[in-house]
């Protein structure tokens, strides 16, 4: 059975590139358009790992980590920061928040699928 990753981004070019390097290396891929759309999916899918942005509309990385982190079947998903944010102080925030790890954008589609590997297999 697929793994199935959830892609949490407003931009719709980074979701689709997402989506295509993922699905092409096997997984099963469902897409947000921000942090809202990504939690209430969440909540209605099997998701074994989250890709998410930070910066977005309505709710933004940090935060989605912080309320799929409060729910007990997403407590221990690796969740993976991918964004254009690079700073220490952000990297802090995130691990704070309960990420996993962290890509910069613009990312290369084989480190993502050895990253994503690595993590959920």
């Amino acid at each position: 059975m697929a793994k199935t990753v959830l892609a949490v981004d407003d931009s719709a070019s980074i979701r689709q590139m997402v989506s295509f390097t993922l699905k092409s290396a096997g997984y099963d891929v469902v897409e947000a358009v921000d942090g809202m759309d990504g939690l209430e999916k969440a909540k209605t899918k099997s998701i074994n790992l989250v890709l998410t942005d930070q910066n977005m509309p309505r709710m933004d990385g940090l935060t989605l980590i912080k309320s799929l982190r409060s729910m007990p079947q997403y407590a221990k998903t690796p969740i993976l920061m991918l964004t254009t944010e690079s700073s220490d102080a952000m990297k802090a925030q995130g691990r704070a928040a309960g990420a996993t790890g962290w890509l910069v954008k613009p990312f290369d589609p084989q480190k993502l699928i050895e990253v994503v590997r690595k993590v959920i297999g």
